[in-house]
């Protein structure tokens, strides 16, 4: 009955994901069965299995639609920092909050997104791993960074999942609302220059934000581009 037109199978899809979304919000994985969403959905169950295949293909259809519409909002948000001159370090955290917070408030999602096979297949994913890299280029831009952007995003990327991780498996009144921060100021104090950095310091964070906008060099080719930032990502592997 939803086959009747391209049109109508695609809002099918939708109402369905938006139902099994609010139920794995509100109840738990658990609670996205196909006869359940169905009937929340107004449909009949075989509509589930010939649009997502079983339940597991449901609640990655699910997982991605949450997380899609998260990052697109962090995508947003990144755009318009840029535009105010927002500082980058404040954007940086401010993004990192907004992260854990995610993470702690839809925890059937986050662990579904956290198996690493479905993260390297997961749009979403892969689009949520690019505003960080826009976040962190962004403070290289500025000659803070003293590691390479990737293992920058990396080290961020690694600990907020760790932290989310952590915070998830201890119970609610038992966690330590401070953990996520210290985690991320650690990590900081790795990634960024001192105060009064080191002449070596001065060095690498100064090579590290030439990579940064390396790519904003319109007057070279782009083959030029591509090999100025090679021979830049070996200078600061030698760091």
């Amino acid at each position: 009955m939803v086959e009747a037109s391209s049109e109508t199978r695609t809002d099918a899809r939708a109402r369905i994901v938006e139902v099994a979304a609010r139920l794995l919000r509100e109840q738990g994985p658990a609670a996205v069965t196909t006869r359940g969403v169905a009937e929340a959905a107004g449909m009949q169950a075989p509509a589930i299995y010939r649009l997502f295949g079983d339940k597991d293909g449901l609640l990655e259809a699910v997982a991605e639609h949450v997380m899609a519409a998260y990052v697109a909002t962090k995508a947003a948000t990144v755009e318009a920092a840029a535009a105010e001159d927002v500082d980058p370090l404040a954007d940086l955290r401010a993004g990192w909050r907004t992260q854990i917070d995610f993470g702690l408030a839809n925890p059937a999602v986050f662990r579904l997104l956290s198996d690493p096979d479905r993260v390297r297949h997961s749009p979403a994913a892969q689009s949520g791993r690019r505003v960080l890299e826009s976040r962190v280029r962004r403070v290289a831009a500025t000659g803070r960074l003293r590691v390479s952007e990737r293992r920058a995003v990396e080290l961020i990327h690694a600990a907020g999942v760790g932290a989310i991780q952590t915070l998830l498996a201890t119970p609610p009144q038992h966690r330590d609302p401070e953990l996520a921060d210290a985690l991320y100021d650690a990590v900081l104090r790795h990634i960024l220059t001192d105060a009064a950095p080191r002449r070596q310091d001065d060095r690498a964070a100064a090579t590290i934000a030439f990579r940064a906008v390396a790519a904003e060099l319109k007057t070279l080719t782009d083959a030029e581009r591509r090999l100025l930032t090679e021979w830049l990502d070996r200078v600061i592997e030698a760091f």
